[in-house]
This record gives structure tokens, sequence and C-alpha cells, in this order.
């Protein structure tokens, strides 16, 4: 297949999703690697025009990629690519059928999220030191697991984004959507402890929430290391990073109040199947409960 075949389709579909969808850099560079794959393997078959492709070719890509090593998860991101890719050449009269369509990739073995339990959590929380590093450095935490925030949301967040008298944040999460979310007492305590501090960092026109010592907006990677130090510290002996702060306040929440719904809303989540994930985590819970406390699921001492 003529690669300028595929070139021009795949550029208009990147500058729909760029201009129309709003879709972050990084999203649109895997949907360019996905379909560049793609563009390749159908060159190697001899593809000479679109309306050549077939729901075979989709499926023979895919085994191809599967033969060399690539993992489920991202086999399903790149039939996701290709079907929107298809979709969007629909709408444009290009072809008159998504060969993707009816093609299903392998099934991804879910792997459940790991946590803190709720003493860990109190265990890395409790940072005794009160330099400002420290104090910023609490404000993270807390409000990490206050509000169960994603680490670009964070790492995204000024000033004006959070009202600590109506205790609430707002912040931007994927596909651009923002949500208001509740700030709990002791981040709100936490975050005005940082701020008594946070000026002396700070050039006048910084509106990042938190910053560098050389009053920059915190990097992602700054934070990370920060965490993984924090748990060391804290004596907590598993690595600990920002999404497992996030794990944690959805689990506990669900734990708590058994209300999916509303943890999908705290969450951000599209798609009520992606927070379904942590109703098996609190079963989890219920079952090491149940384990330890009925008397006919103990398991009996053997006699001598």
């Amino acid at each position: 297949m003529s690669e300028d075949c595929l070139t021009t389709p795949i550029q208009g579909f990147l500058d729909r999703l760029r201009y129309e969808k709003q879709l972050s850099p990084h999203t649109l560079d895997a949907y360019q690697r996905d379909l560049t794959c793609f563009q390749g393997f159908l060159s190697d078959q001899s593809i000479s025009h679109l309306k050549q492709i077939d729901e075979h070719h989709v499926r023979s890509f895919l085994a191809w990629r599967h033969r060399k090593g690539i993992q489920s998860k991202s086999l399903q991101r790149q039939l996701a690519a290709i079907r929107s890719f298809f979709n969007f050449l629909l709408i444009e009269g290009e072809l008159g059928f998504n060969p993707a369509k009816e093609v299903q990739a392998p099934k991804v073995s879910r792997k459940l999220p790991s946590t803190l339990d709720v003493d860990q959590t109190g265990q890395l929380l409790e940072i005794k030191s009160d330099t400002p590093l420290a104090i910023r450095d609490r404000a993270i935490l807390e409000l990490f697991y206050s509000s169960g925030l994603r680490l670009s949301e964070l790492v995204n967040l000024d000033l004006p984004d959070i009202d600590l008298q109506e205790a609430v944040v707002q912040v931007t999460g994927k596909g651009n959507k923002a949500r208001r979310l509740p700030v709990g007492r002791k981040a709100i305590n936490a975050i005005n402890a940082w701020l008594k501090h946070r000026k002396q960092y700070i050039a006048e026109d910084q509106l990042a929430l938190f910053t560098s010592q050389r009053g920059q907006r915190l990097s992602p990677r700054s934070i990370q290391k920060r965490m993984r130090d924090w748990a060391i510290k804290q004596g907590i002996d598993i690595h600990v990073h920002p999404h497992m702060l996030r794990h944690s306040f959805a689990s506990h929440m669900l734990e708590s109040s058994g209300d999916l719904r509303a943890v999908q809303e705290l969450l951000g989540h599209a798609d009520i199947s992606t927070t379904q994930i942590y109703t098996h985590l609190d079963f989890q819970h219920l079952t090491r409960v149940y384990d330890s406390a009925h008397p006919r699921a103990r398991k009996k001492l053997s006699k001598s």
C-alpha cells in the first residue's frame, strides 16, 4: 500500500482530535503511533486503496502484534484507535463501512490496583517535620487523599481553583472535563499552613498552588519522588505513588458508603465500569473480615 494513501486521512483524523476534541498531546501521540503502525502493516500487505481494507486485515494486524509480544491492553488501545479512525472516514464519506466494527481484541485480565489501608494512610500523612517543604508535601498528600485527585490534576492546580472557605477544589480531568470536589478539614488545614510559606518562594505572577523552592510549578516527577521519599521516612515498606492515594481514597470511600455512583462522580470516571474495579477491592476486604470472624469460616486447629 502506498503510504500516501493513508497519510492524508490519518492527518485529517488527528487534526479533528486536536482541534475539535481537544485531546492532550500525549493522547494524540498514542493515536499517531498506533495508526502509523497499522499503516506500515497494510503497506507490507500490498494494500493500495482504502476500500481494499476489510475485517480480515484488522484481525491479521492484531494477530501480528500479538505474536510480537504486545500485551492485551495495548492491543485493545490500538484497536480502539483504528476503529475511531474508520468511523471518521465513514463520516467523511471515504468508506461505506467500518472494517474494525466487529473485531474484538483479547480480553485484559483486570489487575486490582494497589492501595494503602486506613492505618497505612494515616501513617503516611502524619508528617511531623515543620520545614516549609515538609509542610508543602503534607498539604499535597492530604489533598491527594482527601479528594482523590489524579497526579496531573494536582500538578495543574492554581490558587483560584481552591476555595478554602467553601472547602471545594475545581480540577480539570481527562477529556478537559472540569469537576468540583469537596476538600476535607485536615487537607484545608494543611493547605492553609503551606500558603503561609508559599509566598516566600514565588514571583507575584505565579499562580501554581504548589511550587518548588525556585518558585516554579512542581513537576509530576518531583511529586512522585517526594512521595516515595516520605513513604520511606514514615516507615511504609511498599512502593507508594500518587495514584495509590487516589486508589486508596476510592476504596475507603466505597467501603464506608457503598455508593458506587458517588465514587464515580468524585473520581471523574466517564464509565462506571472503570469505577467497579473498586468493588472487587471492597469484596476482598469483606472476605477477609468474614474469614476472620465467621465461626464456620475459620480454619479449625488440627488435633495432634
